[in-house]
């Protein structure tokens, strides 16, 4: 009778668990990406990416793409990495596209798109301009004239425009091989009168929020570096809550822009330069935005502003790259990554070498949990020696536990006595936990916030590592014309993962005397291989094979240690 309640209570708390996990797991701990495949008939098939192609909906977009960026001259720009042209109404970069990047895992799918122009579907944008009071300035309408007809690495292109009353104006823009333009805005006064103030400023505009949610262990949406800190405080919310107003800051030197899970667009000012900044909001349309102080420009001089725009993937070794090369401050932070950054980034260089060692992210994945669980092995074998002497003091344990049932104090004494007398450290297991607890974070934030893990394949059916594992038996590997979803899609590599939480359990020689206790343990497999289900396949091969490894350790133990093995 008691058997049955005490596995009732804890199928019962495995439920709760299990359904309070699903409700705050998106908002805590996203999973994984969307899922990029479907098994059909025991096949992996890619699946269409519904945000690739948006539709006109929007109060902003009153046109297709093709026609808005037919509607004005343009420069063409072209880098390894990058594809789009500058539009020279307005000298706005707002035509862009990541051509290493694709929306989906399918052969024919399209680059990844970060800008478009102002009234198509989804308007994405930066620009460059200058305010002040007593001159004619260039405004949205602008037509300039341009140097070249494409932008490239090395070839840069001068933007220029006259008022006709004195003041000449030029934007000169640079680009490197990857995602980063340098751009030089300039002010000559040629006239012989009086001097004219001017104050130049660089903007990044986007229509809507972004797709990607918004979480505790990832932050998406506006965000920036502002005198040396790092602020993840704002969403969207806030920038809507002061409108046109805007969420102002101060900085000297910083970035500030928007953030998607794997895209940044950040306008970066020079360094040096103290600017004002803001994020506004209107209508639907959200923008960042600095100024740095205004030059007074007397006749016959010029003034120059020197400022940068990132524009592309979040590559964690490029804005590494950038911070050193240009001084930026914490580009790398775009990266959402944490408290333990200290510990995430060398996990993330080492898993990267491996990567590229042997050109397969989840052989990669296998070959850092061995490295780990190497480095681990010592504090592993301390903590199983430990729980399996504690295993085989229990019946002197009991036997004190009996004969000092009234007396605590001196049944604490008397513990303590066994503990010196069988060389027992009781505090031996926790340390093991202690040091995972960072070691599983930072591989977590890793395998699932990192661009250079998306749309990774492994092998067999399993073609993206950042999104779940698409082969489950709940629909018989794709034979039956539905799609589970959630903790019900239970797949083969979650199946894995809770066989082989189950074998280590069975093999652990930790000492579990209460009844509950021992139905929780002999349930807690079978609940995360539920809980696990829909986290990217690259996590779940890393636990797959921590387990697998563990249980390795267990046995080679066990042959080293038979009278441990006796005592379970």
């Amino acid at each position: 009778m008691n058997e049955q309640r005490n596995l009732l209570l804890a199928l019962l708390l495995s439920g709760l668990v299990l359904l309070g996990w699903t409700l705050i797991s998106d908002r805590y701990f996203p999973t994984a990406n969307k899922p990029s495949t479907k098994v059909v008939d025991g096949k992996p098939v890619p699946l269409p990416n519904p945000q690739a192609q948006p539709v006109a909906t929007g109060p902003l977009a009153s046109q297709d793409r093709g026609r808005a960026l037919a509607a004005s001259p343009r420069v063409r720009i072209a880098t390894p990495r990058l594809a789009g042209s500058i539009n020279l109404k307005g000298a706005r970069l707002d035509d862009l596209v990541l051509t290493t990047q694709r929306e989906t895992i399918a052969k024919d799918s399209p680059p990844v798109r970060l800008f478009s122009p102002d009234g198509a579907p989804e308007a994405y944008f930066a620009g460059f301009g200058w305010t002040g009071s007593g001159i004619v300035l260039p405004d949205p309408n602008t037509v300039w004239t341009a140097t070249g007809d494409m932008l490239a690495p090395g070839k840069p292109v001068t933007l220029s425009w006259n008022n006709g009353r004195g003041q000449a104006f030029a934007i000169q823009l640079a680009v490197d091989d990857a995602y980063l333009f340098t751009i030089r805005q300039t002010v000559t006064n040629t006239t012989r009168g009086g001097a004219v103030s001017v104050r130049p400023f660089s903007f990044v505009t986007r229509e809507g929020q972004s797709k990607d949610p918004s979480s505790w262990a990832n932050h998406v949406g506006p965000l920036g570096v502002f005198d040396r800190a790092a602020d993840y405080s704002l969403d969207w919310k806030d920038v809507d809550k002061a409108g046109a107003a805007g969420v102002a800051r101060s900085s000297t030197g910083g970035w500030l822009g928007f953030g998607d899970k794997y895209w940044l667009t950040a306008a970066i000012p020079d360094p040096k330069a103290k600017v004002d900044a803001a994020f506004r909001a209107d209508g639907g349309r959200y923008q960042a935005e600095f100024s740095p102080a205004a030059a007074i420009v007397a006749p016959g001089r010029q003034t120059v502003a020197t400022s940068y725009l990132f524009a592309g993937g979040k590559d964690a070794s490029l804005l590494d790259t950038y911070d050193q090369r240009y001084g930026f401050d914490k580009l790398d932070h775009a990266i959402d990554w944490g408290w333990f950054i200290w510990f995430e980034k060398p996990i993330f260089y080492l898993l990267d070498w491996l990567f590229k060692a042997v050109g397969n992210f989840g052989v990669a994945i296998i070959l850092l949990t061995i490295l780990v669980r190497a480095l681990m092995f010592p504090i592993a074998q301390r903590q199983f020696r430990s729980a399996a002497q504690m295993r085989i003091v229990q019946p002197k344990m009991k036997a004190l536990q009996e004969r000092h049932k009234d007396d605590k104090v001196k049944l604490q004494e008397e513990m303590m006595k066994l503990y010196r007398e069988e060389k027992i450290n009781p505090l031996a297991g926790c340390l093991p936990v202690f040091l995972q607890i960072p070691i599983f974070y930072a591989l977590y934030k890793v395998l699932t916030l990192t661009l250079e893990m998306r749309h990774q394949p492994f092998a067999l059916w399993i073609k993206d590592l950042s999104a779940p594992d698409p082969l489950t038996p709940v629909n018989l590997f794709g034979f039956l014309p539905f799609t589970p979803t959630g903790f019900l899609h239970l797949s083969v590599l979650a199946i894995l993962l809770g066989i082989t939480m189950w074998l280590q359990f069975k093999l652990n020689p930790a000492p579990v005397s209460d009844p509950t206790q021992k139905q929780m343990f002999a349930l807690m497999p079978w609940f995360m291989m539920f809980v696990m289900s829909p986290f990217a396949a690259g996590l779940q091969i890393y636990y797959i094979a921590s387990n697998s490894i563990t249980i390795l350790q267990q046995k080679w133990l066990y042959s080293r240690m038979p009278q441990m093995k006796d005592a379970r």
